[in-house]
């Protein structure tokens, strides 16, 4: 048989659309062409396939060989199509009988002595070959990645051999069955090591119950990133769906995905971070933190010191859960669906307003210091509280406040409340969320003379209205009231605390 085709899969984004490797063997002058969109890692295989098949005891035949990735018009990338090209040869010159490849999908890259080397993105490949009811044969590095696919029956081998051994019925390789959960719960920082700031630790629960963007505002020490690094440990687990979610943009980017399973990620990049580092992209795109970010916590540390056009970049993803990236040959979307933490201090030198320290800074540096956050951007944190010094008897109290798996109660029954709506609060459209708050004709006479007053948007009348909703959903209430509207707007204190009101 002088042509065949073996099944692969490419990595694109999140997607793994199926790739046909059709081998052609013919008379000439001896050689070996890939067409199909092969880059500069696809067009190298050559070499190494030749090394693989002649170092692992077969045949590189002595013709002219034509290689085409169909479809055509799709890039090729990576060391991912080596297995599936050194088959193609295999069968096209008869050393492997062409029935064994018809419902196999294969991927991986070959060493020069046949050895398979693993690959990034196998999550999704997986998934969708298991979607097509076909098997798959990969890298024994990628087994347990592979395994999470449903009920796909994978192959691992450890080199081209045992790859030929199974094809061919000498040594079958058994599906691999993982011998234990994926994934090990690893221990989080609970709450209850958080000192003092009641109020605080009252808006990181709202926060959780409802989604919401929130800011963290004081003088250093006050204990803002210690919160921070908390939500998660309030936060439910991941569902399976989530878990796949974030595994699969975990694979293609080359992480363990198997890390912390079934926990939300927290992500805190530095504040030097890149605008592609944070939302994606680059001359081969890839997710950026924000996605990496997705079903969790995305933590911005020290918020002012991030360039300004970094943090604008944000603005869209925040409000749409996903990222589209546009270049001249390449569109890519990654989901975004990330709370977004912040910390920040008051003024450059961090103590205005703090009574252990006198602030040294003058009204310009302040000024434009504040400056560097834009309005937009403010408009869309939910929860802006202030974190104030601790007197040192809060700091040497023994008491401590609730612990992580207290809270973690209330916030899965506020949920529970907010599933009924299909959204969480954060996320509510405009109409269905104010048909849910149920305001009466005396809280919306007090609500507009309060947004007058303090000359709020639209849309951060309509955040007060999901930050409220989240309070009554704690509560276990029906409905808003002005209680509940008062503390959201409570939250809002930015302007106040930064002195600008």
């Amino acid at each position: 048989m002088s042509l065949a085709i073996i099944r692969t899969r490419a990595s694109v984004g999140l997607d793994a659309p199926q790739v046909l490797v059709e081998v052609h063997l013919s008379n000439g002058l001896p050689g070996l062409a890939i067409v199909g969109l092969p880059e500069a890692a696809v067009k190298e295989s050559r070499e190494r396939v030749r090394s693989a098949l002649i170092n692992s005891g077969f045949e590189f035949p002595a013709r002219r060989i034509t290689l085409n990735l169909a479809p055509a018009d799709l890039p090729k990338e990576g060391g991912r199509f080596d297995l599936p090209i050194a088959l193609g040869i295999l069968v096209a010159s008869g050393q492997v009988p062409g029935e064994a490849v018809a419902t196999v999908e294969c991927l991986g890259e070959l060493a020069l002595d046949g050895k398979l080397r693993g690959v990034t993105g196998v999550l999704p490949a997986a998934l969708a070959a298991c979607d097509a009811g076909h098997s798959m044969i990969l890298p024994s590095r990628n087994a347990d990645e592979a395994s999470l696919a449903g009920d796909l029956a994978v192959h691992p081998a450890g080199d081209l051999l045992e790859v030929v051994a199974h094809l061919v019925g000498q040594t079958r390789i058994p599906p691999y069955q993982r011998t234990e959960a994926p994934g090990a719960q690893l221990p989080q920082a609970d709450l209850a090591e958080v000192r003092g700031q009641h109020q605080a630790r009252r808006a990181l629960e709202i926060a959780a119950a409802g989604g919401h963007n929130l800011l963290f505002a004081g003088p250093p020490g006050t204990g803002k990133t210690m919160l921070a690094s908390r939500l998660p440990s309030i936060l439910p687990p991941l569902s399976e769906r989530e878990c796949l979610e974030v595994a699969a943009i975990r694979s293609v980017c080359g992480l363990d995905i198997l890390e912390r399973w079934g926990q939300r990620p927290f992500r805190a990049p530095h504040h030097t971070a890149s605008a592609v580092a944070l939302v994606g992209g680059g001359s081969k795109p890839r997710p950026g933190e924000i996605s990496l970010a997705h079903q969790g916590v995305l933590f911005l540390d020290e918020l002012p010191e991030f360039d300004r056009k970094v943090l604008e970049v944000m603005r869209e993803p925040i409000e749409s859960g996903a990222i589209h990236i546009a270049r001249a040959s390449h569109h890519r979307h990654y989901p975004a669906r990330f709370q977004l933490v912040a910390a920040m201090n008051p003024c450059p030198c961090g103590h205005r307003g703090d009574p252990r320290q006198a602030c040294k800074c003058t009204p310009q540096q302040v000024q434009r210091y504040q400056a560097r956050l834009s309005g937009p951007l403010l408009d869309r944190i939910d929860l802006q509280i202030e974190v104030p010094a601790l007197p040192p008897e809060q700091l040497t109290s023994v008491r401590s406040g609730e612990s992580s798996t207290v809270v973690r109660q209330r916030v899965v029954a506020a949920r529970a409340r907010q599933q009924e709506r299909g959204v969480l609060n954060a996320h509510l459209p405009p109409t269905p969320l104010e048909a849910a708050c149920g305001l009466g004709a005396p809280e919306r006479l007090w609500l507009t003379e309060v947004l007058t007053r303090l000359n709020l948007s639209a849309r951060a009348y309509h955040r007060v209205l999901r930050v409220a909703l989240t309070i009554a959903d704690l509560a276990g209430e029906a409905r808003v009231s002005q209680p509940q509207l008062m503390e959201a707007i409570g939250y809002r204190q930015l302007d106040r605390m930064m002195g600008r009101g």
